[in-house]
């Protein structure tokens, strides 16, 4: 399985490299595999923003004046996969993070900055796979959903 990560840091906002997010994802999408649409490669975008320009795409497309941590712009309806020419990726869509955000709710988490991304990151990838949380037992399954997704991050001591 192919998952392209078009990573747009143009300040390089973020801490961690480009290829260690496309390693992640790629790993993410392994473990998600039975829940992926069907396709023989998978494409998405990985932007770090800051507040200002988060906060114009979430009063643009959301009708909520106010800057947020995590943006997601699912490229797929649910349930419509749309017919791929041979060898094209499908696109999956955009995931935006604001960095000045995420540092602000690491800082009252009292965890590392590159821990806040890989959380927000691991909540609009879930987005735009469908995922959603407009109660609070959806919440709760999306929520462990991520966790699974991180602790496949994390390297488990070998007996």
């Amino acid at each position: 399985m192919d998952v392209t990560v078009n990573l747009q840091d143009p300040e390089s906002l973020s801490p961690i490299d480009p290829e260690q997010w496309s390693l992640w994802i790629q790993l993410w999408f392994q473990a998600l595999r039975d829940s992926l649409p069907p396709a023989a490669a998978y494409e998405l975008s990985l932007g770090f923003t800051n507040d200002q320009e988060i906060h114009r795409y979430n009063a643009q497309y959301r009708g909520v004046d106010r800057p947020t941590d995590v943006l997601a712009f699912a490229a797929l309806e649910q349930g419509f996969i749309p017919p791929l020419p041979p060898g094209e990726p499908l696109d999956l869509g955009d995931v935006i993070i604001s960095v000045e955000t995420a540092q602000r709710q690491a800082i009252a988490q009292s965890h590392p900055l590159r821990q806040e991304l890989i959380w927000l990151t691991s909540h609009g990838v879930l987005h735009l796979l469908g995922w959603d949380h407009p109660d609070e037992m959806q919440l709760a399954a999306m929520l462990a959903k991520q966790t699974e997704l991180i602790e496949l991050l994390t390297p488990r001591p070998v007996n």
